[in-house]
């Protein structure tokens, strides 16, 4: 083997272990949309199974503490008691628009006190900034019992780059039954809220019905996109090197 042959092989050195850097990561982003491809699939088949037909009960408070959302989030399910508008929480979140950008306002989360003393919190629906206050919206509080008809969810989860909570200045940015229960000391809360429905509240504010239930699944379509880019990269060096090699040995000639 020549000098120069080996001059040529050792400048691929640092490009091979670059590809083979660059090869790993695209593999990894295929295979991960193959992983959010399933997942997305088994959320669409729960809300396909749980959240349409005829509502029915939440849990018994008894099953509360082995709550699980991959068993019960998405049901249809109606519910009865009191609000306690007194601890309407606005929870800061997006909404989907129409046409453009996402609305900017806040979620108003209502504990709902059941017969039995028990506490589920309502997500009654999303209003605007502006309409944040109560006394800005109509309002309509009754002292009897309410009817909610709504979706059971889980917790909102809470990543890196959300703030933290501030229940002294109601200053709430995850929509998290429980914590908010704790903020104002009301005891045997559900681990679940309830996402009311569309029904027209007063004035149409707040408006319920935010779940998405029609989501999309384009995970097979970025795999392939980053098996693709794999595949082109793979092409790419292999050109490259043999361009590499090829010159290498032209210039013993």
């Amino acid at each position: 083997m020549t000098n120069a042959s080996l001059s040529s092989r050792g400048s691929l050195l640092l490009p091979s272990i670059a590809t083979l850097v660059a090869l790993a990561i695209l593999l990894g982003l295929g295979v991960w949309q193959l992983q959010r491809k399933a997942w997305k699939e088994n959320l669409i088949a729960q809300i396909e199974a749980r959240a349409y037909g005829e509502p029915g009960e939440i849990l018994p408070e008894t099953t509360w503490n082995t709550w699980r959302p991959d068993q019960d989030e998405f049901r249809k399910v109606r519910i009865k008691g009191t609000f306690l508008y007194q601890y309407e929480t606005p929870v800061y979140g997006l909404a989907p628009a129409m046409r453009g950008a996402p609305a900017q306002g806040f979620y108003l989360m209502t504990p709902l006190r059941l017969s039995d003393g028990a506490i589920v919190m309502v997500n009654r629906g999303f209003v605007p900034t502006e309409l944040r206050a109560p006394a800005t919206r109509p309002q309509s509080q009754p002292a009897d019992e309410a009817i909610i008809v709504g979706l059971v969810r889980a917790p909102e989860a809470r990543n890196t780059f959300t703030p933290a909570d501030d229940p002294a200045r109601q200053s709430w940015f995850t929509r998290d039954p429980q914590a908010i229960a704790k903020a104002y000391n009301l005891e045997r809360a559900a681990p679940f809220y309830v996402e009311a429905d569309a029904t027209p509240n007063p004035g149409d504010w707040p408006r319920g019905g935010q779940t998405r239930l029609n989501l999309p699944n384009d995970h097979l379509q970025y795999a392939f996109t980053w098996f693709g880019i794999a595949l082109t990269l793979i092409g790419v060096f292999s050109a490259f090197a043999w361009r590499r090699l090829k010159g290498g040995s032209g210039e013993l000639k």
